[in-house]
């Protein structure tokens, strides 16, 4: 059974980082593209980053974000520095079998999200 669990979020001034942690099990991480997804109230789903299996492609929707992986900890990190008011929502990763899809509907596995507020 996979299972991704989304850590690291919290409450954050403008101008400052967090680091997101998504820690996966049941899966091999090689073989699967992992996504970092957002959702703030009143609107949709969207993607802020993912970092494709094997040759560890990686998109941004923005470039203060950075995504990496450590396969020996099944884990998926995302970087996110010169944090926004705007940055503000629930963050989810997701998987999908190998590389990586724009829409949300692609993924197959979800974390249960955490959220992430910017603010003064």
């Amino acid at each position: 059974q996979v299972q991704l669990v989304e850590s690291g979020g919290g409450l954050v001034q403008p101008g400052g980082s967090l680091r997101l942690s998504c820690a996966t099990s049941g899966l091999t991480l090689y073989y699967f593209a992992i996504a970092w997804f957002r959702q703030a109230p009143g609107r949709e789903r969207e993607r802020v980053s993912c970092i494709t299996s094997s040759d560890g492609s990686t998109y941004y929707a923005d470039s203060r974000f950075t995504i990496s992986r450590d396969y020996a900890k099944n884990t998926v990190y995302l970087q996110m520095n010169s944090l926004k008011p705007e940055d503000t929502a629930v963050y989810y990763c997701a998987a999908a079998h190998g590389v990586c899809y724009e829409g949300a509907n692609e993924y197959d596995s979800w974390g249960q999200g955490t959220q992430v507020t910017v603010t003064s």
